[in-house]
C-alpha cells in the first residue's frame, strides 16, 4: 500500500517563500510587543480535558481534538462512555492554557503580568481559506490590571504590531458585553435568553437587520421588544466611535452602568490620541464575540482585505478565578496570524532587509583542494553576514537558477572542473 503525500485534511505543509514571510512576521511580532513589557511564555500542545471542557470556550469545545488514554489507563473491554477512554486534549486556543499557567506559577511571576504566547492550536473544525485545523495563534494578555490600561495597551501594542507589518487602513471594532446586555434589558429580552439572542444578533453583518428580525421573532419573541430592541441599532447606524455609543447609551439610560460608558469612551479616545498606525477605532454594537469567557470590553481587528476578523479579543475577568478561588483581572488580543500571513502572500510582500543571499554552483567533479576553496570563499561571505548555498550544478541549469530565483538568490557564482571557465552571474 502506498503512503500517502499530502498532510492530514485541514493541516498544510509550508513551503520556504511562506516559511521565510512567517519568520519575519514573527520577529516584528515579538519585538514590538517586547517594547510594550509583553514577556514571552510557552505552554504545552496537550491539556486535561477538565480544563478544556469547563465551559469557557464557546463553540470550540466542541472542536477538541481527543487524546486517548495510554498504557494501563486504556481499558477498552470495560470502556462504557467518552470518559472512560479520553483524559487530554490538543488545545483549542491559548487562552485556556494561559489561564492555567498563571494560577501554576502566580507566585513567581509579576503583577500585573504581560504575557506573549505564540504556539499552535488544533480545532477539528470545517477547512476552507484562511482556516485550518493546526493553525498558529499569537496572544497578548494582561493579568491583574483592572482599570481600562490594558484595554488600551492591547489595542496600541497590536495596531503597531500590524502597522510595521505593512497594515493600514483597517478598523479596530469595540463594544462591551455589558453593553449587550444592557440593551438586551432595555429591549425587554429575558436574561436567561439574552445568549440566544447575541447569537442571532451575531449575523447581522451576513442577514441584514431584516434577517435578524426574522429570527428574533420565529424565536417567539414579542414584535414590540424585538422592534425596541432594534431601533437602537437604527439610531447609531451612520455613526462611528464615541458618537454612536452616546446614542445608544442616552437612549437605554439607567440599564447601562455610568462607569461601563466612560471606560469605553476613554478607551476610543486615548487609542485615537497615541497610535502610530494608520486606522480607524469603531464602535460597534453588533460586535458579540463567540467566548462565553468574555466578561466586559470586547474588540476586533477588521481587514479590508478580508471579510471576516482577522484578530479579536476581550476582558474576561471571571475565568481565572476558577482556577485560584480569586477573581483576577485578565484582558487579552489575538492576532489572526493565518489571515495576516494569506493577505500578505496574495499581495506578493517581500521581506525587507533580508542579506544577500549568493548561490555558488559547483560542477560535478570538483574536490579536494579545490572544493576546500571554494567553501572557505563561502566562509568569508557568511562572516560578512551574507547567505550563501553551496549546490552542485544541475544538468539544466537554467531551469535550477530560476528555482533558486523563486527562493530570493540575485546572485550566482559558477564553478567548473576547468577554472578557466568560472563565471560570476
Amino acid at each position: 500500500m502506498a503512503l500517502i503525500k499530502k498532510p492530514v485534511t485541514g493541516m498544510k505543509d509550508i513551503l520556504p517563500r511562506e516559511m521565510r514571510l512567517r519568520d519575519y512576521c514573527i520577529g516584528v511580532i515579538k519585538k514590538t510587543y517586547g517594547e510594550f513589557g509583553f514577556t514571552s511564555i510557552e505552554t504545552p500542545a496537550v491539556e486535561s480535558l477538565s480544563n478544556l471542557n469547563s465551559k469557557q470556550g464557546g463553540e470550540n469545545e466542541k472542536l477538541i481534538f481527543k487524546i486517548m488514554k495510554r498504557g494501563e489507563k486504556l481499558n477498552l473491554a470495560d470502556a462504557k462512555e467518552e470518559n472512560d477512554l479520553t483524559d487530554q486534549g490538543l488545545r483549542y486556543d491559548l487562552t485556556v492554557p494561559l489561564v492555567r499557567f498563571y494560577a501554576a506559577h502566580q507566585g513567581e511571576l509579576p503583577s500585573p503580568f504581560k504575557a506573549l504566547q505564540m504556539g499552535n492550536v488544533w480545532r477539528a473544525d470545517r477547512p476552507q481559506k484562511g482556516r485550518y485545523r493546526q493553525f498558529m495563534q499569537c496572544d497578548i494578555d494582561i493579568l491583574g490590571e483592572e482599570s481600562n490600561i490594558a484595554e488600551i495597551e492591547l489595542i496600541l501594542a497590536t495596531t503597531t504590531t500590524l502597522g510595521r507589518l505593512g497594515f493600514k487602513d483597517f478598523k479596530i471594532r469595540i463594544n462591551d458585553r455589558r453593553i449587550l446586555k444592557a440593551m438586551a434589558a432595555y429591549a425587554g429580552f429575558p436574561e436567561e435568553e439574552y445568549d440566544n439572542v447575541f447569537i442571532t444578533l451575531d449575523k447581522m453583518d451576513k442577514i441584514g437587520i431584516d434577517g435578524v428580525a426574522e429570527l428574533l421573532t420565529k424565536d417567539g419573541f414579542s414584535k414590540e421588544t424585538v422592534d425596541k430592541y432594534l431601533d437602537l441599532f437604527k439610531a447609531a447606524d451612520g455613526e462611528s466611535g464615541i458618537k454612536a455609543l452616546e446614542i445608544i447609551a442616552d437612549t437605554i439610560g439607567d440599564y447601562l452602568e455610568s462607569e461601563v460608558r466612560k471606560s469605553l469612551s476613554e478607551i476610543i479616545s486615548l487609542v485615537d490620541d497615541t497610535k502610530t498606525a494608520q486606522f480607524e477605532m469603531v464602535f460597534d454594537p453588533t460586535l458579540v464575540r463567540g467566548m462565553s469567557y468574555y466578561t466586559g470590553t470586547i474588540f476586533e481587528v477588521a481587514m479590508p482585505q478580508y471579510g471576516g476578523s482577522c484578530g479579536g479579543g476581550g476582558r474576561y475577568d471571571k475565568m481565572v478565578g476558577r482556577f485560584l478561588g480569586q477573581e483576577t483581572p485578565a484582558c487579552g488580543f489575538s492576532i489572526g496570524f493565518e489571515r495576516i500571513i494569506m493577505i500578505m502572500l496574495d499581495e506578493g510582500f517581500d521581506v525587507p532587509g533580508e542579506s544577500e543571499k549568493k548561490a555558488f554552483l559547483i560542477e560535478k567533479g570538483i574536490g579536494g583542494e579545490r572544493l576546500s576553496e571554494i567553501i572557505r570563499k563561502a566562509q568569508k561571505e557568511r562572516e560578512m553576514g551574507n547567505r550563501v548555498l553551496i549546490v552542485r550544478m544541475n544538468k539544466n541549469k537554467k531551469f535550477q537558477k530560476q528555482q533558486l530565483t523563486e527562493q530570493g538568490y540575485s546572485d550566482f557564482t559558477e564553478f567548473y572542473v576547468n577554472p578557466i571557465n568560472n563565471s560570476a552571474k
